[in-house]
């Protein structure tokens, strides 16, 4: 089915991630899921919306976002290894992110999908196993150029053979 929305408030709702129309066509009114959006690669207007159709009370799998919260231990990083997470929920409640905390995480925590706290009536579609979050200590570059004494020769250099 072919319909056209105003292009100005169907930009504003699509910028929600998981958006959902409330149509009101002749054919009485419809639930639909925004699937993709197609962008003029230059003007970014929007060109074309694939929709689906839902049902109030139908359960949609969907891409969520994660977010981080907190900090991790001092001298570390919270790696953020998946930007999404698939949930299975109900079509008129579809979360706009899942939140991880990362407070205090030490060296070596590694999050999970499985260890997700999901919003009420969500459940879990993605792999259990699938790493979100990863916290790790910084890789030192310079360190070793700075312990490196001066006369000592660079990796890769040509040392004079002095015999």
């Amino acid at each position: 089915m072919h319909i056209s929305l105003p292009a100005h408030e169907t930009g504003l709702i699509i910028r929600r991630a998981n958006a959902v129309f409330d149509l009101d066509l002749p054919t009485g009114p419809l639930m639909a899921l925004v699937k993709d959006v197609q962008r003029d690669p230059v003007r970014q207007i929007i060109e074309h919306l694939d929709l689906i159709i839902v049902r109030t009370g139908e359960q949609v799998e969907v891409d969520v976002p994660v977010v981080l919260e907190g900090e991790s231990a001092s001298g570390t990083i919270a790696t953020l290894d998946s930007q999404t997470v698939l949930l299975k929920v109900l079509a008129t409640a579809i979360p706009q992110h899942v939140v991880v905390s990362v407070e205090g995480a030490e060296e070596g925590t590694q999050i999970t999908a499985a260890d997700l706290k999901l919003p009420e009536g969500a459940e879990l579609a993605s792999d259990p196993e699938l790493l979100i979050v990863g916290v790790s200590v910084p890789a030192a570059e310079g360190l070793e150029d700075a312990t490196a004494g001066e006369d000592a020769p660079a990796e890769g250099d040509v040392v004079p053979d002095e015999s």
